[in-house]
């Protein structure tokens, strides 16, 4: 079994900066790529930045230069900081994680947080 908990989201103002950041813990062999998603609400869930064990990094294009992704594989953690906010990022948040169980260590399961919403807005 494998539990992911995201934490860091909230309301924030435009122009602000938020961390979110999601740990996962269980029977971990090894956590392949770690990605971050959002979906508003009547929204589809759509990628904002994923990051592979050889730390190379993948944006959306509406959030490059903004903000940035990174991981701690010792806590099994990944992180977006999130900077310049925009009000058309509210939606809630989620990390995605491509695990390798030590009971299956053929077969990579990609797992979902439980979300966290982030809302940008005076």
């Amino acid at each position: 079994q494998v539990q992911l908990v995201e934490s860091g989201g909230g309301l924030v103002q435009p122009g602000g900066s938020l961390r979110l950041s999601c740990a996962a813990s269980g029977s971990i062999f090894r956590i392949d790529v770690m990605a971050w998603y959002r979906q508003a609400p009547g929204n589809q869930r759509e990628l904002v930045a994923s990051i592979t064990s050889g730390d190379s990094t993948n944006y959306a294009d509406s959030v490059k230069g903004r903000f940035t992704i990174s991981r701690d594989n010792a806590k099994n953690t990944v992180f977006l900081q999130m900077n310049s906010l925009k009000p058309e990022v509210t939606a809630v948040h989620y990390c995605n994680l491509a695990v390798v169980t030590t009971a299956q260590r053929g077969v990579i399961y990609g797992y979902w947080g439980q979300g966290t919403q982030v809302t940008v807005s005076s």
